[in-house]
């Protein structure tokens, strides 16, 4: 079955595969678009969600590449949030990479998150996106319940695809999106790096604070997420004060899929790359569209 997703992230891994890079002993995936502006141009890093490999922002990679450097990583088999938050220091160190502007979304909001409030002043401005504010008690409800390295690995991808499936049952104008996302969690995300996502949002540690200001932080939020509720997504504005909040009216969990044109220009608008575009409003201090 076609799937135009699936057949414009294929091209653009054609021009920017996803490579291994060894950090700290553990093995990960990079995406690097190469030094496209000089050695001293800025650079932005994302960190994907439990669902995503590095290339899952293939759309908002290839918007800001024209503009500065680019990096996207695929998560090690091994590790939590602790150990991943250093393995990207090492990462910045072994390319020689001073500072970045860097987003995550979902489990990588919260490594994102962690790694601003770890090392603020490598951090230029920290996107935290369809994110959390903390996982306290995540280890009480499915599949964080369960023992992540025994259960059978099919019983938890059985629990992406039904929540996904009854996604697309209510939302069939997003069923491409969908596939696009069973197939990683179907095996395009091997098994032990996806037990290693899941186990990092179970055992992450407490957020420390962040030392935001309204011109070095966003947060990005989405109003029909299914994963993140109201007073979680309340809860991540409060955590990031002052950052700026944008929220998208649709999009689920994952509006840089659903809406990549309106997000990527959101992307470089609160970078100074250009002028926000798209039916804002600002209601109640956050904007919307």
């Amino acid at each position: 079955m076609s799937n135009a997703l699936m057949t414009a992230r294929d091209a653009f891994l054609a021009q920017h595969p996803e490579t291994r890079v060894n950090l700290d002993g553990r093995d990960w995936g990079l995406i690097d678009t190469g030094e496209s502006a000089g050695k001293d141009a800025e650079v932005f890093l994302f960190l994907p969600g439990t669902l995503g490999r590095a290339d899952v922002f293939f759309h908002q990679i290839a918007a800001l590449a024209p503009h500065r450097r680019v990096l996207a990583v695929s998560y090690p088999s091994s590790g939590g949030v602790r150990e991943w938050a250093e393995g990207l220091t090492t990462l910045l160190d072994q390319l020689g990479i001073a500072k970045v502007a860097l987003l995550g979304s979902s489990l990588g909001g919260y490594l994102a998150q962690y790694f601003a409030a770890k090392d603020p002043a490598r951090v230029t401005h920290l996107f935290a996106a369809n994110t959390l504010h903390s996982v306290e008690g995540a280890d009480q409800r499915p599949p964080y319940s369960s023992d992540l390295w025994a259960a059978p690995i099919d019983e938890l991808r059985a629990g992406f695809a039904m929540g996904m499936n009854a996604w697309k049952a209510a939302h069939p104008d997003h069923a491409e999106m969908v596939d696009f996302l069973l197939t990683e969690a179907a095996g395009r995300i091997p098994e032990a790096e996806l037990r290693a996502r899941l186990d990092a949002i179970k055992t992450g540690p407490e957020l420390p604070a962040l030392a935001n200001t309204a011109a070095s932080a966003t947060t990005i939020e989405t109003l029909d997420d299914p994963l993140i509720p109201p007073a979680m997504r309340d809860a991540v504005r409060a955590r990031n004060a002052p950052a700026k909040g944008f929220r998208f009216m649709w999009g689920g969990h994952f509006p840089y899929l659903l809406r990549p044109e309106l997000y990527s220009n959101l992307l470089l608008a609160r970078l100074g790359l250009a002028e926000l575009s798209g039916d804002w409003q600002e209601v109640d201090g956050v904007c919307q569209a």
